[in-house]
């Protein structure tokens, strides 16, 4: 299936009646105002989602429970 361009649109309207092509128009018109017309939704931002929890681990913390975890790596009993 021929994904449709503008271009492609036009062109098989142009193969159309008279007629047709104002029914097309007269048909997609309103649709279009009215998609124009609706205000767009407010995008979210993420920022801050989990600010209300509790303070975010300092660099220090998160430096202590890194070499926490990776003091005995590499392991002698695991093959």
């Amino acid at each position: 299936m021929i994904t449709p361009t503008p271009n492609n649109v036009l062109d098989m309207l142009r193969k159309l009646p008279p007629r047709e092509r104002l029914k097309v128009i007269s048909q997609a018109l309103p649709e279009i105002e009215q998609s124009l017309s609706e205000k767009p939704q407010k995008v979210l931002s993420l920022r801050g989602l989990w600010k209300d929890l509790r303070p975010a681990p300092s660099a220090k913390d998160i430096g202590e429970a890194r070499q926490e975890m990776w003091k005995d790596f590499p392991r002698e009993d695991v093959a």
